[in-house]
Order: structure tokens, then C-alpha cells, then sequence
């Protein structure tokens, strides 16, 4: 399908929410957006009325699913979690990286440039680039991070690493209070990569000295850096105050609970968050014992930790994130669009093609139904996932 209309479902678009709208998709680009039906000879795809439209989830912070990890450095890996990741709405993701030796690091990072070089196509979720997160982090903070990899931020190993990856090292967690930290913020925002204060034990006036350099991101808000005391604000307090660092959230009830996930809307807003999953390789699969970064992970009902109980990313789906975030803070479905879509497009700097429902932009297009399952996702104007028998042989 080269070209299409989606019709009749109510359209999230960048501007406006219109009912029974449409959506012309042609080669792979939004042609239209509107409340008639263009005049085309369009494959027609009618929705039911109750069904919405809203812009590709983009997932900032991922490192596996269905069994496959960044870390394992192959083009079969990335393949598996382009495939399965539009069940849930994910249209577009940047490839994680775990806190490991040097050598595997760079050996990951030569893999995800490789794979967007030739393998990167429509129809399957886009890997936007590169989530460095660690070596460069906190000792005392290394959560599910392998604490014997740690290094100080070093600015040299980064460029090297950047030129391994071709440039696509997009965003990079790290502990700014660290030595070499802050050196390594201002190279990075120098360079246009974003830096993310993460894994961090930083009081209140270190990040503050880490934003005038250049931070503008927070990992997984919460999770791994030092939290609000009343009188040492810590990570959480400083980046919660500062409006131009934006948040991640693992919003599944377990890494934040549902209190402090509507503590943190209330004070950041829907431009300051970004929804992410964090999930490692057991997403998709069952309970058991799994690997993440060197270690060994047990998951148990909704949980993936390590043997010690430390919380080891998450099997969260995109598309129940969204739903949580809904129903944690009460907030609306264009509310949660911003968190999932249009501010992580923004942050990494790709606006002008993802993030909204506009024409011009890629159709990375998901449609949902009244209770916010995903019923269809295109990923480039090509169909990634169906749940509808008649199109599901026409997506892989």
C-alpha cells in the first residue's frame, strides 16, 4: 500500500482533534489531513467511529524485547525489536546501551550504525539512533547497571565511540559530578548530542552547575539518582525545579508509583515528561531468568530484578504505558501524545518528520480503540501491525 486512506476514526493531528477525520498517506509521507474524504484512487481503510488516530509512540529508552538486547551487537537483534515493537504503538526508538567493557560497548554501537545504514526500512519501528546510557555513571547509583564497567566521563572514549557509531550517539546518561563530567555535558551539548543526568548521587547545587553546562534530560526520573530530602533537594528536587531538563518516566506503577508519577505531572507538565519503558530482552516473553548487561535477571509477575531484588529495567509496553500515565494523573490522550511523541521528537531533533500528525511528516500512524488497545500501526506509511484479519497478512 503506497497509498491510503484511513477515515472515519477521530485524528489526533498536530493542531486539532477532528472527528470522523481523514488521513492521506502517500509513499510513505502525510499528504493530507482533514475532515473530508479527498477525491484519490487511495486503498480506502474505514475505521470504526470509535476508533482514534494518534502519532507514533517514540521509545528514548529501550534496551530489548522478545528475547533480543542492543547489547548483543547483531543486525537479528535490532530486527526483532523493530518487528515486535509497533504491536505497542512504537513507531520509532533509540537502540540502549548498558554500562559493560569498552570493547562491547563499541562493538554495540558499530551494529545500531550499521543497521540504520542498510536495514533501517518502512514497516518495521525506525531506530532514531543511539541511548548511551553508562559506562559514565555513579558508582553509588549504579542500579541494574554492572558497577565493576563504571568509568569516569571521559570525553576522548566518547568521540571514539561517536565515530564508531557514524555520528548517531543521539542522547547520553551520565553522572555529571563525577570527574570529567562536566566537561563531557559541555562537549556533548557542543556537539548536539543531549545530555542526561542519570545513575547520579549529585546534591543539589552539582546539578545545577551540570544544567548551566548543558544538561537538558533526566533518566528515568526517580530511579537511580539521589532523591528529595528537606534540606538536600538532590537530583530528583533539582531537575523537578528546572524547567529545561525534561524527565523520562517508567510509568508502570512499579518503578514510580502511581502517587509520585501524578507528583511528577504536577510539577513538570506535559511538555517536561517523556514517556519511555526502559524494557530489557524478557518483554514479550515469560517469567523466568534472563540476562542484562552481564547479569542475571529474574522476572516474576510484573518485576525483572536482580538476585538481590534491584529493579533491572522493565517488561513495560509502550501502548500500557500510555494507558497508565491516563490513568495515574487523569490526564488526556493529547496530553499523553506530548509525553510519548511529540517531546521526545523534539528533544532528539527530529520534529520536522516525527512526533505529530501533520502534513508532510512521516505516517508513523497508530490507531487505537476506545480502550486504548492498538489496532493498526504504520511505520512510514507501511503497515507494521494488524489486528484486523483482513490487513494482517499485509504487515510482518
Amino acid at each position: 500500500m503506497d497509498r491510503f486512506l484511513l477515515t472515519n476514526a477521530t485524528v489526533y493531528a498536530e493542531r486539532e482533534r477532528i472527528e470522523h477525520g481523514s488521513i492521506l498517506v502517500e509513499d510513505g509521507k502525510i499528504t493530507y489531513v482533514g475532515s473530508m474524504m479527498p477525491i484519490s484512487d487511495a486503498k480506502v481503510i474505514e475505521l470504526d467511529h470509535c476508533d482514534c488516530i494518534v502519532p507514533g509512540f517514540i521509545d528514548i529508552h529501550i534496551h530489548g524485547a522478545s528475547g533480543a538486547d542492543v547489547m548483543d551487537a547483531t543486525k537479528e537483534a535490532l530486527q526483532t525489536m523493530a518487528s515486535v515493537l509497533p504491536q505497542e504503538g512504537t513507531t520509532s526508538f533509540l537502540a540502549t546501551t548498558m554500562t559493560a567493557p569498552v570493547d562491547y560497548i563499541e562493538r554495540a554501537v558499530r551494529n545500531v550504525a550499521h543497521y540504520m545504514q542498510f536495514h533501517n526500512q518502512p514497516g518495521e519501528a525506525e531506530v532514531l539512533g543511539i541511548h548511551l546510557e553508562g559506562p559514565f555513571l555513579s558508582p553509588k547509583r549504579a542500579g541494574a547497571q554492572h558497577p565493576c564497567n563504571i568509568i569516569e566521563p571521559n570525553v576522548e572514549l566518547f568521540n571514539q565511540w561517536q565515530k564508531e557509531a557514524n555520528g548517531n550517539i543521539r542522547l547520553v546518561t551520565l553522572a555529571p559530578e563525577e570527574h570529567g563530567g562536566l566537561a563531557l555535558v559541555s562537549y556533548l551539548k557542543e556537539n548536539g548530542v543531549v545530555a542526561s543526568i542519570g545513575h547520579s548521587d549529585a546534591v543539589y547545587q552539582q546539578v545545577k552547575e551540570a544544567i548551566e553546562a548543558g544538561v537538558t534530560h533526566a533518566t528515568h526520573l526517580f530511579n537511580g539518582m539521589r532523591g528529595i530530602h528537606h534540606r538536600e533537594p538532590g537530583v530528583v528536587g533539582a531537575v523537578l525545579m528546572h524547567d529545561e531538563v525534561v524527565c523520562e518516566l517508567i510509568v508502570d506503577g512499579t518503578h514510580v508509583v502511581p502517587e509520585m508519577v501524578r507528583f511528577a505531572y504536577r510539577n513538570k507538565g506535559r511538555e517536561g515528561l517523556i514517556v519511555i519503558t526502559d524494557a530489557m530482552r524478557a518483554k514479550c516473553l515469560g517469567e523466568g531468568e534472563y540476562e542484562l548487561g552481564g547479569q542475571r535477571v529474574i522476572v516474576q509477575g510484573q518485576q525483572a530484578t536482580l538476585q538481590d531484588g534491584t529493579l533491572a529495567g522493565s517488561i513495560l509496553k509502550f501502548k500500557d504505558a500510555a494507558k497508565k500515565m491516563i490513568e495515574f494523573t487523569g490526564c488526556s490522550l493529547e496530553d499523553v501524545i506530548f509525553m510519548a511523541s511529540w517531546n521526545p521528537a523534539k528533544q532528539l531533533g527530529v520534529l520536522d518528520r516525527k512526533g505529530s500528525i501533520r502534513v508532510g511528516k512521516d505516517a508513523d500512524l497508530v490507531v487505537l480503540n476506545e480502550a486504548y488497545e492498538v489496532v493498526m500501526t504504520f511505520c512510514r506509511g507501511k503497515l507494521a501491525y494488524s489486528k484486523l484479519e483482513v490487513f494482517a497478512d499485509e504487515s510482518h
